[in-house]
């Protein structure tokens, strides 16, 4: 007899519950309901505008046209992320999508890059990262698929209006035969024995039953925290900031491609430019600043006109202990938050989704699958908070916040990894890491962590680095110039009208 999964129930729409109704409905095409409930009447977190190019691979997977996507959700490309002021008041560096230079020896560029700066040198690694010479001349294209030129080298993510993306993913779940259900949930069943959720109702009193149940309630987890009471890890111990205000701006001319992520007193402030607005937050510490003075400095440091009140949520960052507990699995900030610092708002929804359809159950439920798929999603998130505490932990600033985040203790995992590069420019990855060797050379030398000696295999190498790095250099600035402008791309490509 059939153990199939015959019914799923998704409460809660979003992001998390758009993504994850497309997804399924794309995978599961015959034989199984899927049902979205979701309220008008309750917001959306919706800030979740900018993100990583893995985001492209759950579009592509979907079978989504870029340009019908990009047009839809008034969305613009991004090649990384500008960091001003995390190291010290007035120095920037580039978190870019994609490698630097080209790899030709055994041993990394930025090594090469290294040796140049005991000898004396003094320009930026960022100029041997090809997404930076296209991002700060505002230019974009996507990659090219000649591995032989230098414009093969950088990857590629987009800005967009999350609400907008959830709509278009509503579109394409419900053309699909998921159908979607108004209203506010006001109970949970569970089985008597087994402690599984039966049904949901609604403050109508429909109930909705199913086998397998997601929840993509947000903060409140109705079913994996409300119902099934799973338990919270926090980490506002590593990562202090636990607030946020988003405001829209008129847009600017210059149209960049990346978002730019500026140190402030007590937090940082993003700017991410869509399609007819620019999107900006503050994310803050409520232990170094109020919120009244929070609002004033985020729309003092506007770019442009504010286009609405500014926006506030909260928030705890850490974890769930479990991500899928019974026959519920949380997707989204039901799981958990991580702060937008590294834009994984997004990934970690599609993340969630990934493996849900990775370890599909049948309604047997085997522990064995549970287990594997919270052991995964854990050490995921788990990489992510590494790189994240990174950026906080590695700074010279003289604010209380960052003296605080300066001095405290942080993870074994990190200390290692950050010790490595101290000691030798040595890069240590480990199992799921989200972000590999560029990002945290990117991010390591950025913030001030300068290795003490260089990887002694370079000694033995015959490889002229200056030469090679001069080279790079060179190749890159020249390709650049044949890229258009990002404005000119998105005008040819992409343009959103209304």
């Amino acid at each position: 007899m059939s153990r199939a999964i015959r019914s799923i129930v998704i409460v809660g729409g979003g992001s998390a519950g758009w993504m994850t109704a497309a997804a399924l409905a794309r995978t599961l095409q015959r034989d199984c309901t899927i049902t979205l409930v979701e309220s008008e009447d309750i917001g959306t977190v919706g800030v979740g505008e900018a993100t990583i190019p893995p985001i492209r691979l759950f579009n592509e997977m979907l079978g989504i046209s870029e340009a019908d996507f990009v047009k839809a959700t008034h969305g613009s490309f991004k090649l990384g992320i500008q960091f001003n002021g995390w190291s010290r008041p007035g120095e920037s560096y580039f978190h870019p999508f994609g490698t630097y230079g080209k790899p030709f020896e055994t041993v990394g560029v930025h090594q090469y890059w290294l040796q140049q700066h005991v000898g004396g040198a003094i320009d930026p690694i960022d100029n041997y990262c090809m997404a930076w010479h296209l991002a700060q001349a505002g230019r974009f294209a996507p990659p090219s698929r000649d591995p032989r030129n230098v414009l093969s080298t950088y990857d590629y993510a987009y800005h967009f209006d999350a609400v907008r993306y959830a709509g278009f993913l509503r579109a394409y779940a419900e053309a699909r035969g998921v159908v979607r259900h108004e209203g506010k949930v006001a109970g949970v069943a569970q089985h008597a024995e087994t402690g599984f959720v039966e049904t949901v109702t609604l403050e109508d009193g429909r109930a909705f039953a199913a086998d397998l149940f997601i929840d993509c309630s947000g903060f409140r987890g109705l079913l994996i925290e409300g119902a099934l009471h799973t338990g919270y890890e926090e980490w506002t111990h590593w990562l202090p900031c636990d607030r946020a205000l988003a405001v829209p701006c008129a847009p600017t001319p210059d149209f960049i491609p990346y978002t730019r992520s500026t140190a402030q007193e007590a937090g940082w402030q993003w700017r991410i430019p869509i399609q007819g607005r620019t999107g900006n937050g503050y994310v803050y510490s409520s232990a170094f600043i109020d919120d009244e003075t929070a609002a004033r400095n985020l729309l003092s440091r506007l770019d442009g006109a504010a286009l609405a009140d500014p926006r506030a949520l909260r928030f705890v960052t850490g974890r769930r202990r479990k991500s899928w507990n019974r026959n519920v699995v949380a997707v989204g900030l039901s799981s958990g938050f991580m702060e937008p610092l590294e834009s994984t708002s997004l990934h970690l929804i599609q993340a969630n989704i990934s493996k849900l359809l990775a370890f599909f159950p049948d309604r047997d439920f085997d522990p064995l699958v549970i287990d594997e798929f919270n052991r995964v999603a854990a050490t995921e998130t788990e990489r992510i908070r590494d790189f994240l505490i990174l950026h906080y932990h590695l700074n010279q600033r003289d604010e209380p916040l960052w003296r605080a985040c300066a001095q405290m203790q942080i993870p074994d995992t990190l200390q290692t990894r950050i010790e490595h590069f101290r000691r030798f420019g040595r890069l240590i990855a480990r199992d799921m890491d989200l972000f590999g060797p560029p990002s945290w050379t990117a991010v390591q030398i950025g913030q001030g962590n300068r290795p003490q000696r260089l990887d002694p295999v370079l000694a033995y190498r015959e490889a002229d680095g200056a030469a090679w790095l001069a080279k790079f250099r060179a190749a890159m600035a020249a390709e650049a110039g044949k890229v258009p402008s990002h404005r000119d791309y998105v005008a040819q490509h992409c343009a959103s009208h209304g």
